[in-house]
């Protein structure tokens, strides 16, 4: 199953996707896989979380998408062994204004990723928190997305405005995208609406729900903030347990 591109995306903030964008790419790194993970938010958290600062850069994905440079001019190889990543930039805040004037400019990120694509056996691609042009981007040059929901009461509300857009994006842009599986975050098994929205969750989407959950996880929230994947920063923690668990779900489907 290899040259995989997934999209890690919802529209809502805080639902664990940068986490999991860091951590699930980790994960396939450590199974032996040559990963890219593509920041594609402006907060440019996953860049940071894998420990790049982002003020020193040559290149980002904003220029790959703006300037039209090589891509492989803005990869970077992080700490992690077979880990690659195209970090972020706060003007990629603009960058969907200036893409306005590109012909064809829901595809840029996958005439982007064509060239890169034969190198990697998976590229993930961390999207922005919105579903502006650049995350429509994200979902035309991906192969499936992951969309992370958070165990909390608003939960479902998000979701259909994404699978609407899913929905546009595979009749006009990219008729082979696929939902590969939605993934339940900062799952609490003390609290009854965590278990509320996790059956509720698997009563609307059934199979397509990942059977690894990730749970609130106090290691996996400090890790980013030492630059380290959950990996290197407690490799015995329940988060780190649950993404390896993720990985090989990832890896069979």
């Amino acid at each position: 199953m290899g040259n995989k591109i997934i999209a890690l995306a919802n529209q809502k903030g805080g639902v664990g996707k940068t986490t999991t964008a860091i951590n699930l790419s980790a994960s396939l790194a450590r199974c032996g896989k040559k990963v890219l993970l593509i920041d594609a938010d402006p907060q440019a958290n996953a860049s940071s979380g894998l420990g790049v600062d982002i003020r020193e850069l040559d290149a980002s994905i904003y220029e790959c998408l703006v300037n039209n440079i090589d891509p492989h001019e803005a990869v970077i190889t992080t700490e992690v062994e077979n880990l690659s990543l195209i970090p972020s930039h706060i003007d990629l805040v603009g960058a969907e204004i200036e893409m306005l004037n590109i012909a064809d400019r829901e595809s840029l990120l996958k005439r982007i990723l064509t060239q890169l694509r034969s190198e990697y056996d998976y590229i993930l691609i961390d999207c922005s928190p919105s579903l502006g042009l650049i995350t429509v981007n994200a979902l035309t040059a991906a192969d499936s997305v992951i969309i992370p929901v958070q165990c909390e009461f608003f939960a479902l509300e998000g979701i259909a405005k994404l699978l609407n857009t899913i929905k546009i994006i595979k009749s006009q842009l990219n008729p082979n995208l696929q939902i590969m599986g939605f993934l339940l975050t900062m799952y609490d098994n003390r609290l009854r609406l965590s278990n509320q929205v996790l059956d509720e969750v698997k009563r609307h989407f059934g199979d397509l729900v990942f059977n690894t959950v990730i749970a609130r996880n106090v290691r996996l929230s400090e890790a980013p903030s030492h630059g380290q994947t959950i990996f290197e920063y407690d490799s015995h923690s329940k988060g780190a347990v649950a993404y390896k668990a993720l990985a090989q779900e990832v890896l069979k489907r």
